[in-house]
């Protein structure tokens, strides 16, 4: 079959993977959450948010494939969009997931032999972490109220690679979690996400406060949750985080 020469992403993370396979002239639409590269939110046409697409947008595009994601998309919009175009959903919960994800863009997309080399040197850097000391952690995506990664989330995925275990993680996705429940649990560490919920050094005191064992960081959201190729800066990231303790 013929690859597509308009491509929609309407996920933030498949937005860059497409940058990084070189498909610049054929994406033609993206979100206003897709923030990389800082060149195609400049100048991509933007369809809205990813749970607020603006579907006529995206059909004046009449794009050949459009990337989105079951967690990041909403259900009704995406099915809409795929009794009339090719939609590509992905699933991700994990590495193995977002590694089978990129195969299949790149297969899609006819950008198999570099899709392929990412996925290897994805596999390198993962397998090179150390085996860091274990340490109870959570992880806080959301403020007012307070709400945590748990269980079938990338970020849970995640936190186990970079030697965390979650102390949410009896609950699933993500889960509103209150400041006694939060103390309860009892973390050595409580991450706080630059995303989606932008936290801040201000906020560093507030949790604290609720848990004062604890030690309190700032985490790079996307580094925790981004499953495209800024999976590349992932493994240094956790090196580094981890040399806090």
């Amino acid at each position: 079959m013929p690859f597509p020469k308009s491509i929609v992403s309407v996920v933030p993370s498949q937005t860059e993977l497409l940058y990084y396979l070189g498909l610049g002239d054929a994406v033609t639409g993206i979100t206003k959450f897709c923030i990389h590269p800082d060149i195609w939110f400049r100048e991509k046409k933007r369809v809205g948010g990813t749970k607020t697409l603006n579907l006529d947008a995206i059909r004046s595009l009449n794009p050949d494939l459009v990337l989105a994601n079951r967690e990041e998309n909403e259900r009704s919009q995406i099915e809409a969009l795929a009794r009339e175009f090719l939609v590509y959903v992905s699933d991700i919960a994990d590495l193995t997931d977002a590694l089978e994800m990129i195969r299949t863009v790149g297969r899609l997309t006819g950008t198999t032999e570099r899709a392929g080399k990412l996925i290897l040197e994805l596999q390198a850097g993962f397998d090179a972490l150390p085996a860091f000391p274990r340490m109870r952690a959570a992880y806080l995506i959301w403020r007012e109220p307070y709400m945590a990664a748990g269980s079938g989330t990338f970020i849970h995925s995640m936190m186990d690679k970079a030697g965390f275990d979650n102390v949410f993680g009896a609950l699933t996705r993500y889960p509103e979690v209150t400041p006694e429940m939060l103390a309860g649990a009892g973390p050595d560490v409580v991450l706080l996400s630059s995303e989606p919920y932008p936290f801040r050094e201000k906020h560093l005191e507030e949790i604290s406060a609720i848990c004062p064992h604890a030690r309190v960081l700032l985490a790079d959201g996307e580094l925790f949750s981004w499953y495209g190729s800024r999976l590349l800066h992932t493994p240094d990231y956790f090196k580094q985080l981890r040399t806090q303790f």
